[in-house]
């Protein structure tokens, strides 16, 4: 099995550099941590980047999760390739741009491009956003999935993460006490569906949609609390159509013989205790 320990990065290929780096500091709140040729890195917490935007096609995308030991990496891609994926080991350049000592690359069954990571860099610079928009850290992507079994199958099978809940056949997925670091939605194709941050408080989440509001930012969900982890949400679109969310009050799952998942209808009572109704068209039947 794959363990998993944390979702380290995300990746994103964007044919307008200047203006996603313009979104991702004055209007997401992260941090500039480096410039490199095509290449902007950002910062949301300890670690040097957790989010990249690099020149190219938006449809490039790849999401990092870090595993433990260097020779995880070589039992991974070795029960990867027995269950017909292609594994590509990074180069010593290619890792030195994911600021991380090793990964290999492969490509989850709906074709998603997952990068396996051992010892991403932190820094010992204080994370300090352009904005005061109260993040505490990046915490979790959503996934689009083209059939939710098979998906879920590999993630909870290959993979060491566990179903916390269900949103009609949608699972979220953890791999530690957080109540999700992986939702996986229903989509005619492969994509990153959303990414996370979370921020400090509820007040966090309704400052920045005043001012997100004020500055024409697509909202597209929210605010609203979720019935599934409790937390305090937004959720608002970004460059190339990516759509961020900002979440505060995550539930926390510490006791796994207590647990048990539960199933949310996949309609707007489901996805939002407050009444908030999606734009969003992976959370629509």
């Amino acid at each position: 099995m794959i363990k998993l320990q944390d979702v380290s990065y995300v990746r994103l290929g964007t044919r307008d550099l200047e203006g996603a780096t313009h979104f991702a500091t004055d209007f997401l709140g992260l941090e500039v941590s480096e410039r490199a040729k095509g290449t902007v890195y950002f910062k949301s917490d300890e670690r040097e980047h957790t989010l990249c935007y690099f020149e190219g096609d938006p449809a490039e995308q790849a999401a990092g999760f870090e595993i433990a030991e260097r020779d995880d990496l070589s039992s991974a891609a070795a029960q990867l390739e027995k269950l017909g994926h292609d594994v590509h080991a990074g180069t010593p350049e290619e890792a030195a741009a994911r600021k991380v000592r090793d990964f290999i690359a492969f490509k989850d069954p709906s074709g998603n491009r997952i990068e396996l990571l051992w010892r991403p860099a932190y820094s010992g610079k204080r994370y300090h956003g352009m904005r005061d928009a109260g993040i505490t850290g990046f915490s979790h992507i959503g996934l689009c999935t083209t059939n939710v079994a098979r998906d879920e199958a590999f993630w909870t099978q290959v993979c060491n993460a566990r179903v916390s809940d269900r949103i009609g056949d949608a699972p979220l997925l953890r791999i530690d006490e957080i109540h999700h670091t992986i939702a996986m939605f229903p989509a005619a194709h492969p994509g990153i569906q959303h990414i996370n941050h979370q921020v400090e408080s509820g007040d966090d989440v309704m400052r920045s949609f005043r001012f997100l509001t004020e500055r024409q930012v697509p909202m597209v969900f929210g605010p609203g609390r979720h019935p599934s982890s409790s937390a305090k949400f937004l959720y608002f679109e970004g460059p190339d159509g990516m759509v961020f969310e900002y979440s505060s009050g995550v539930r926390s799952i510490a006791d796994e013989l207590l647990y048990r998942e539960r199933q949310l209808s996949f309609d707007p009572a489901g996805f939002c205790e407050w009444g908030s109704k999606p734009e969003i068209p992976e959370f629509q039947k």
